[in-house]
């Protein structure tokens, strides 16, 4: 059994997921593995935030990767994903990294356009689901 989910759901009757960068659902089936992030923003391992969103993008696309990584997963086992992006003006460069690092995965998301995050050099964290089958 491969340790990926293929349970990806778009159904015909829902509206076709948005540049179909995502799906709208993932059944994650009985004894798999589940992963639940929290929230990442764009910080280096010091503690230090870069100044620009491209930057802070791929900084939380490696934060994540890393977290996966420790798991003994990678982005294949991503199942849902909740960005919080500060403006609407960031989100493309957000949809950049995400779009680099996932290539044709669409695991389901969520994208949220705040006015802020909890530090004001914060333009962007995302949460994650991963899942595998042992």
């Amino acid at each position: 059994m491969p340790d990926t989910l293929e349970t990806f759901i778009n159904p015909s009757s829902v509206m076709e997921p948005y540049n179909r960068a995502y799906s709208h659902a993932v059944v994650i089936p009985p004894g798999a593995e589940v992963l639940h992030s929290a929230g990442q923003i764009g910080a280096l391992q010091d503690g230090s935030v870069p100044e620009d969103i491209e930057a802070q993008a791929e900084q939380v696309w490696c934060n994540l990767e890393g977290i996966l990584e420790a798991a003994g997963m990678g982005v294949q086992h991503i199942v849902k994903l909740t960005a919080y992006v500060v403006g609407a003006h960031n989100y493309p460069a957000y949809a950049a990294a995400r779009t680099r690092r996932l290539g044709q995965h669409r695991p389901a998301s969520t994208a949220v356009c705040v006015p802020s995050l909890l530090k004001p050099e914060w333009l962007l964290e995302v949460e994650m689901i991963a899942a595998r089958v042992r």
